[in-house]
Parts: structure tokens; sequence; C-alpha cells
């Protein structure tokens, strides 16, 4: 058993489902003087307040202007417009411009988000900002060693960001806090909020009624320095959960089903809105689950409505005023009665059943019942090597009883998980709590290792020994991601998605076909025993244990801070603006690479070692697309020089054009940059002198982090056009010097036979965003901006 001081030293030191497009859920008009209250918008920030007077005043305008019923999400985007008076609101076409109320970043995309910021020459950020260590900690032998290993490891990266988060008035989470959406939830989050976060999972805030929204690092650096945010206006996606979850069913399984229907690109442009008298059977944690995942069908956000369980959770966290100031505004936290919804699900949840999803894709959706069956038919590995519970999707404490309830059951019949058992508790907070109240020496006892407060395997943070690559085996975790290599950079390695309660059952087991609804078990007596539904308070009955303090505030005096980055270091690397757009087309330039298939930001720019070099742009492109096939010889990282003939890896062969001048093209499938909110997936082609993306759809992160660094995102206006190009053509992108919002761009072709041949490319840049092209990035365009102001 790990002891709160020792773990923690280290840290110190430094169903049924039917769809239809019908409308769903009065009209709740309720006017107050919701400014007279001064209420902290988190404990950690006495200073700052929720401002539900600015949401309020913003709705009376927006619902003169559009006379009909809103959802719960547009009450809570339109409340934070810039300008309601004059703003265009329009799903799916406007583009508005809205001011958040706070922006947080994980280490690994908050370095680039703070050399952006440090670079635009400002002394402090205009909003409440925090940086969260989470994602640099490798999970090797367990948390107390691999979390002083990643401190002497990471030692100048922690330092980059404790003195520019000082300098710059931004709070400071430190290694062993804990992952920063459970931080979030713990602590910033609160019911009608707006906070962009420099990671995909920051839909997590959901779960406490907050429109969070996953963005790249210049997103981040736009609303730190107190410019308007840009987004596309969302479409509405309405989920009607009906009836309760009960037995084996999760808070997951919702999420998981969602994604069977939606896919990974269902929810794109959209966010997707609960409700329905089932929302009430779900605790506030079960629903951040539920939003935590809406990442993977491409959405923009998740979220639910205000109701008592989120109160109990603000409360239970030290933050009754917030829950109060909640209830007191509560008509603004719901949807009204009629809203209309462009896409209506309803999910039963008293038939909803457990799911496993998988492998490769996270919306490969089967019912536990049906499992068995399907992994026989696709001949999937059936001995369960390894399962992992925890991560910022399931790491509650709710989580982790009812995880532990099965745990003592099997002990109870005196055996222990016949696979390998990882736990990642969610924050300091929660490993503290589960400790106290003998939840980890459950899990323990069970086999079960546990690692740092951090996202460790989820991101490819594990070091994992016990198999080969290239060695084909099953692993199944609660986490909410599995794409091909992804937890252990292994591409054989099978990984499944469940809720804990399952991933926990099947690892007792040692078998993924195990049933324990249906199956039967063998204790160290013979005899054979049944796993009980899972059971688990949903908070603790004792409160919650904060653990040891990981949080630094930023100081009174902070001139006197010095934020130091060594010019010979391999970690850090101050930037360079990028160059203007010369004025012209862009004329026979070759395609990088023709890729194939899926293509998320784990292939364009991965994880797991390369996270140590988010902070230096240079050495991280040595790893851009190194992972995406090439659909001209189905290789990875081997790619032609249109130019010598010679096949090279995919970086090499661009800095080998970059070094003569010549810009170049990558050519993409569908939903291309899907996943992580990796903004790296965006800069290593612009700094490697990459001009275009071209490819038939794009996942909506990834498409505003190129128009950010000056890249061209381009659409093929017919998806079939694909098929035509070869990987050794030439190709001219012709239109740019009447480059205008809604009119096509043409790709003209040069085959190598000598025949030349045009097709339409579509493009979503507004006005304000072409000013970023012919600048050279968002960047450089406020940097102008702020040198001639």
């Amino acid at each position: 058993m790990l002891s709160s001081s020792s773990f923690m030293k280290a840290a110190k030191a430094f169903v049924p489902a039917v769809r239809t497009h019908v409308p769903a859920r009065t009209y709740a008009q309720v006017s107050g003087n919701f400014a007279a209250q001064k209420v902290p918008m988190s404990n950690l920030e006495q200073d700052k307040f929720i401002n539900y007077q600015r949401i309020e005043d913003n709705l009376q305008i927006v619902r003169k202007r559009l006379n009909r019923p809103l959802t719960l999400s547009e009450k809570v985007v339109y409340g934070h417009l810039d300008d309601a008076e004059n703003q265009d609101i329009v799903r799916g076409q406007s583009y508005l411009k809205l001011r958040p109320d706070r922006v947080a970043c994980q280490d690994a995309t908050a370095q680039m988000a703070l050399l952006q910021f440090m670079s635009a020459g400002l002394p402090s950020v205009a909003v409440p900002t925090t940086v969260h260590c989470d994602h640099l900690i490798e999970a090797q032998v367990g948390g107390e060693k691999d979390l002083a290993r990643a401190i002497d490891i990471n030692k100048e990266v922690y330092d980059f960001l404790a003195t520019a988060t000082a300098k710059y008035n931004i709070g400071f989470w430190r290694p062993g806090s804990g992952i920063i959406h459970q931080i979030i939830l713990e602590n910033y989050a609160f019911p009608g909020g707006l906070m962009i976060g420099t990671d995909s999972h920051t839909p997590n805030a959901g779960g406490l009624g907050m429109v969070a929204i996953g963005v790249g690092g210049a997103d981040a650096v736009d609303v730190m320095a107190d410019i308007p945010w840009e987004l596309k206006c969302p479409k509405v996606i309405g989920v009607k959960l009906n009836g309760k979850l009960s037995g084996w069913t999760s808070p997951k399984d919702v999420i998981l089903k969602v994604a069977g229907i939606l896919t990974v690109k269902g929810g794109t442009g959209a966010i997707v809105e609960y409700l329905g008298d089932g929302v009430d059977s779900i605790s506030c944690t079960g629903m951040g689950t539920i939003c935590n995942m809406g990442a993977e069908i491409g959405a923009t956000t998740s979220m639910f409505p205000f109701n008592n369980r989120m109160g109990d959770y603000l409360r239970a966290t030290n933050r009754a005023g917030i829950a109060q100031y909640a209830e007191s505004f509560a008509h603004n936290l719901r949807a009204d009665e009629n809203a209309q919804y462009d896409e209506l699900i309803e999910i039963n949840l008293d038939t909803l059943e457990p799911h496993i999803n998988g492998p490769f894709t996270p919306d490969l959706a089967t019912p536990l019942s049906k499992f068995k069956e399907t992994l026989k038919k696709n001949d999937w590995p059936q001995e369960l090597k390894v399962g992992l519970i925890g991560s910022c999707t399931n790491s509650s404490y709710e989580d982790m009883a009812r995880s532990a309830s099965l745990a003592q059951q099997a002990a109870d019949h005196g055996v222990k998980a016949k696979a390998k058992f990882t736990i990642t508790p969610g924050s300091e907070q929660i490993r503290a709590t589960i400790q106290r109240d003998g939840i980890m020496d459950t899990l323990t006892n069970a086999g079960g290792v546990v690692l740092a407060n951090a996202c460790g395997p989820c991101i490819g943070q594990w070091d994992r020994q016990d198999i080969k690559k290239g060695d084909k085996n099953s692993i199944i975790t609660s986490y909410n991601r599995n794409f091909t290599g992804r937890n252990d950079a292994n591409p054989a390695t099978h990984a499944f998605v469940a809720s804990p309660e399952i991933v926990t059952a099947l690892t007792i087991a040692g078998d993924m076909t195990f049933n324990p609804i249906t199956d039967s078990l063998t204790g160290a007596d013979g005899k054979p025993y049944k796993l009980q539904p899972p059971s688990g308070f949903e908070l603790p009955p004792k409160g919650y244990d904060a653990g040891e303090n990981t949080y630094q505030a930023p100081p009174t005096d902070r001139a006197s801070v010095s934020v130091a980055v060594d010019p010979k270091s391999n970690r850090l690397q101050l930037l360079k603006p990028f160059a203007k757009w010369d004025g012209n087309d862009i004329t026979n330039v070759p395609i990088l690479i023709k890729v194939k298939g899926k293509c998320t930001t784990d292939h364009i720019s991965m994880a797991g070692p390369w996270l140590k070099y988010r902070g230096h742009l240079d050495n991280i492109s040595n790893n851009m697309l190194i992972g995406a096939v090439n659909a001209e010889n189905d290789a990875v990282n081997k790619v032609k020089n249109q130019y010598t003939g010679e096949y090279k890896g995919v970086p090499e062969t661009a800095r080998d054009y970059k070094a003569e001048g010549i810009r170049w093209v990558v050519v993409g499938d569908e939903n291309y940059g899907e996943g992580s909110s990796r903004e790296h997936a965006a800069l290593e082609p612009r700094f490697l002198n990459g001009a275009a993306i071209i490819v038939k759809s794009f996942a909506r992160i990834h498409e505003t982090n190129l128009k950010k660094q000056g890249m061209l995102p381009l659409t093929f206006a017919n998806p079939a056009d694909y098929e035509k190009i070869d990987p050794s053509d030439k190709v001219d992108i012709v239109g740019l010097t009447d480059f205008q919002e809604g009119k096509p761009l043409t790709l003209r072709l040069h085959k190598t036979s000598g025949a030349t041949e045009d097709i339409t490319l579509n493009h979503t840049f507004n006005a304000g965003q072409i000013e970023w092209f012919k600048a050279g990035s968002a960047l450089n365009l406020m940097r102008e901006k702020a040198a001639s102001a």
C-alpha cells in the first residue's frame, strides 16, 4: 500500500436505440439580477466570478432575435456571444465570436501554447487559465517510482511550465496532481460555463453542465490574449435517455452505444445534448464519463442539464455557493420546452446492456451478450493479457468503488485477477480518498498495480514489458480511445474499451469471452461462483480527502519571474514566425504522401516517446505522418521523392523538399485528423514546408488547427476524386489570388504522361480566416495587429 506522503514526496520535491429527426422538449424566461451575487469560479480563484448576468442579458437579446425555444447548449453558447445584438446565428453555418470563461492546458500541449503566447508579447493572460502536468509521466512499475522518474527526466519542461505560468498569471498543477479533466471537474467546472482546453477530452466538464470544448493551442492563445474565440455555430444532437441504469450497465455503456450509432464522425460540427428522465439516474461523474468519450464521435462537445446530482457533487467538492447560484439560474441550465434538435436519438436505459467497443476504433460497438460470438467470428485473441481501469474517462470514486466490489467478491472466493491489472487514479484527491477508504487495498490485493495520477497507458505512456512488438494480443481498458498502437505502440494489440466494471470482471477471468451476467468463475475451493452486479457509493461517505497539495498559485510579484529557454535544449525551442503567403497560386508541387484509410492525429504526430519533444517544433517534426499508410505501396513511413526517385521516411522526404525550397501537399481520406486536439499535427506540416492538406473530410479540431498555422485544409467537392490522384502527380492550387469565403478552389493535376485534369476543392475559410492564411498564421496576424495598435 502506498502512503500519501511517500506517493507524493517526489511531486513536492519539485438498448435499443431509435434515430429520428424530430423536435424534443417551456420556453423559460426568468429575469433576475444575477450580477448582485459575487460567486467565485473556483475556491482557488476568489477574485474571478461566475458571470450569469452576461448569459441572462445575451439570451434576452437572442430570444427576441430568434423567436424560438432554445436548447441547453444554445443557451450556454449564445450566452457567451461577444456581440449578441449583431452576431449572425445560423446552426451549421455562422461563425460565432465567443468569450469563454476560462482556458485549461495539459503539459504536452501547454508547452507550444505558452511559447506562442510568449511570442505575442503580452504581460498576462486575460482569462483564468490553468496548466496541468499529466501527460509526461510514463507507466512502468508503479505510481511512486514512475512519478519520481518523470520529474527527473522532464525537469527542464516542468521548470519551464512552472516559471511561465508564474510569469503570466496562470495556475499550475504539478506532476502527481492528476489528470487535467478530473482536476477541472473537481475544482473549476461549473454549470453554464464556457471553457476551452488544449485536449480533445475537455468535454468531460459537460458532466457539470459546462460547454467545454477541445481546441488547439493557437485557439487557447487567442482567448488568453483577450481575442474573441471563433466557433462555427454548432448543430445540436439530442440524446433522450429513458428509464434507469441498473445492474451491470453503467454510464460508460451509454456513450459506447452512442458511439456505435453515430460513428467516429457522426457528431462532427454538433454539440450532443442529453435529456430525458433517465438523466437523473446517472451520477455527476458518470455524466462526465459520457461527455468525455463524446470526443470519439467527433462532437464539438457534449453536456447534461443541471440537476440535483450535479448539486450534490458541487457540495461534496466544497462548492456549495456555486450549487446555490446554479439552482437560482436553473431556467437557463436546461433546454426550453419544444426546443428543436437537428437529430434526436432515444436510448432506453432499462434495456441497455453493457457494451465492449473495438478493436482499433472506438465506434465498433458490440453488446456484451454478442461479444463472444463476434470475437470468435473475427478471430480476435480470446486470452486477456491486461485489464486497465482509470484514466480521465473513468476514475471517479464511484468507478473505483464499483470495481473494488467485484475484486472483493473474487477475494472472498480466494482468487486474484488472472490477467495483469492496472489502476490509474484520476487525481491526487481520488487516490488519497480511495486509499483512506480501503478501496485501493482491495484492488491491489486482487493483483492490481496502482499507477501514477496521470494519463499513462491511455495516451501511450506505457513501457509495456509482457509482450514483444508484433505479438497478437488483447487488452481491455476503461479509457476512451483505442486506435491501432495507441496504448502500447504495438500494432498487433487488440485494444477494447468498456466500463471499469466490465474491465475488472474480464480481468478477474482473464478471458475476453467471459460474460459476468451469465457465466461462472471457479473459486480457490474448486467450486463455481458468479459475480454479483457491482455496487459502490457515488460520493465518499466520509467526504473527499484532498491528499497532498500539488497546486502552485501565481505569485503576487510576477515581474521578477524569469522564463528561461536554453537555446541548446532538445526539449524546448522558441518559435520563429512562419512566412507570409507570397501572393501567388501554388504551382507544380509534389504530393508528399497520398494517405490510405484512417489517419488520426496519432498517425500524423505520434505521442508516447515523442511527447518529450512537444516544446521543440524542429525535433518533433521528425515524427510527421510516420504512422500513415502510403496508398502507393501500403507501407508506413516510406514515400518516394518525386525528384530523385529515392524512398525515405515521410519527414526525411519533407525535409529534403524544404531544403530545396519546394512546397508540397498531402492527400487524405475521410475524417482526416480525428482524435486528439494536438496542434503539432498541423504545426509539423507547416514547419516542414507543407502548403495544403487535401482530403475527403476533416475532423473539426484538426481543420481549425491547420487554418491557424497558415495551411490550406481543402476537401474534394466530389470525394470520389480522391481516386483520380496518383502519388506521382504534380499539382497546382488555383484560385488563391481571388481567395474568398464560399468560393471553391481548383486542384490541377499534372500527370507523368503530360496530361492535366482539374478537380474542384471546397474550403470552409471565412473572411477572417483567409487573413490568417495571407499573414502566414493566426499568430502572425495577431502580432501585426498588436504592433499597429
